[in-house]
């Protein structure tokens, strides 16, 4: 049954007589079948990985693909790519920065707007990621910092952990703690104007791009 059979079926019921012959039926009575989307998943290691830098990719995101061996690296590789030598990070971002890098940790009294996007870019981690809807998500945590770092800026560099990696938004959300700043990033920012052009770079930085840390 689909949601639209569900809608139609509840108002037939309450448009029938009750079986008291009083009136017509409550809509609560009206069965309601369970929930058909998922909430769970099976896809896992490999495969997963796979789906979400598929995902990012079609969003216009750049995707890398590295292990922890590589991952400097990598890193390295995408600041040197976009010529990023002035980067903001979050207070406690625990990642290996190459040395042409000069990193400002974004703590009390915080960047000013005009400061932010003065960077060449900023480098976050990461709290969940969902492979199904190539969505990055970030919490306020300390590796991530603030949602101002990673939406001034026109360039954001993020690293996701393969354990980070989820297929279905449930799943995400379970993991999430409740009451925390959370940026749901799904590619670049992005609009469309009135005659459907593409616009990037309206709300959020103009290019996104991941590393995907295997295990």
């Amino acid at each position: 049954m689909s949601a639209r059979d569900d809608v139609l079926a509840r108002i037939r019921a309450a448009a029938r007589t009750g079986a008291d012959g009083t009136g017509p039926a409550s809509f609560a009575a009206a069965p309601s079948p369970g929930p058909r989307y998922r909430t769970r998943s099976e896809l896992a290691g490999p495969e997963l990985l796979e789906l979400l830098a598929s995902r990012l990719t079609d969003y216009r995101a750049l995707v890398h693909l590295a292990s922890a061996a590589t991952l400097a690296d990598e890193i390295g590789a995408a600041l040197r790519r976009r010529q990023a030598r002035r980067i903001v990070v979050p207070p406690a971002l625990r990642l290996p920065l190459p040395g042409f890098v000069t990193a400002t940790a974004d703590t009390r009294p915080f960047l000013s707007p005009a400061e932010l996007a003065a960077f060449d870019g900023v480098v976050t981690r990461a709290a969940v990621a969902v492979a199904e809807t190539g969505t990055i998500v970030l919490d306020g945590s300390p590796d991530q910092g603030r949602r101002a770092i990673s939406l001034v800026p026109d360039y954001h560099l993020c690293v996701v952990e393969a354990g980070q990696v989820v297929h279905l938004v449930p799943e995400a959300v379970a993991r999430l703690a409740a009451g925390r700043p959370l940026t749901w990033i799904s590619g670049p920012s992005a609009t469309s104007d009135i005659e459907l052009e593409r616009v990037e770079g309206v709300h959020g930085p103009r290019t996104l791009e991941v590393v995907l840390v295997s295990g």
